[in-house]
């Protein structure tokens, strides 16, 4: 699950109002292959500069990134410098707000409904397990609890007593019509990503509040 910052991904999003770079990032989309500046100049009908501007812009959003290739039917000591060519990041970019993770939920559910089917574990259990697998891998690869808390969208707030409150719920909308079944995937997950951070599992516990995480991350004493 790795995503752009929530920040980063509002402000890709926000990006694409600008109908000239929209324009730039849809000719390259449609591409088969990765595309040089001149060749979307050419077809989108702008000024290499201003084509080569935007096409930036929309990599430093992540939108899009950059290879360099010789170009097409040339070789040898002659055959000039390789180009810079763009092509659409392989990964979408979505934002919402509040922040939220359903792709993550959608995945750890098919995880799940596979792993049960081919056991033969309650499909509950599996959830648990595979949430629970899922949120140590994750939080292995972060700086700290804390810091992978905020990237997978709690908005964690510290408590004064070492421990922290999640005040943003990133399943929301699902937890309001399955509350059992998204607040014990959501209960395994975060214990997950404790393990993973080298805290015990014991640090996640049940909290309540309208809008808010069903759990909390207590002080690590």
């Amino acid at each position: 699950m790795y995503r752009l910052p929530w920040a980063d991904r509002i402000a890709a999003v926000a990006s694409l109002t600008d109908a000239k770079r929209l324009q730039l990032f849809e000719l390259v989309a449609a591409s088969p292959r990765p595309v040089g500046r001149d060749e979307v100049a050419e077809a989108a009908g702008m000024a290499r500069s201003t084509v080569s501007f935007h096409l930036d812009r929309l990599v430093q959003d992540g939108l899009l990134a950059v290879e360099f290739h010789k170009p097409a039917g040339r070789a040898g000591p002659g055959s000039g410098r390789p180009a810079k060519m763009y092509r659409p990041v392989g990964n979408e970019v979505g934002a919402s707000v509040p922040d939220r993770n359903y792709d993550l939920a959608g995945e750890l559910m098919a995880a799940a409904i596979e792993a049960s089917q081919s056991e033969g574990d309650p499909v509950g259990e599996s959830l648990r397990a595979v949430a629970f697998r899922r949120g140590r891998e994750l939080a292995e690869a972060a700086g700290g609890l804390e810091e992978f808390l905020a990237e997978a969208g709690y908005q964690p707030e510290p408590d004064g007593d070492g421990g922290y409150l999640l005040p943003n719920c990133p399943f929301h909308r699902l937890s309001r019509a399955h509350a059992g079944v998204v607040c014990d995937m959501n209960g395994a997950f975060l214990r997950g990503a404790a393990t993973g951070c080298g805290s015990p599992e014991g640090r996640v516990a049940e909290a309540a509040g309208p809008g808010h995480c069903c759990a909390r991350i207590k002080g690590a004493g």
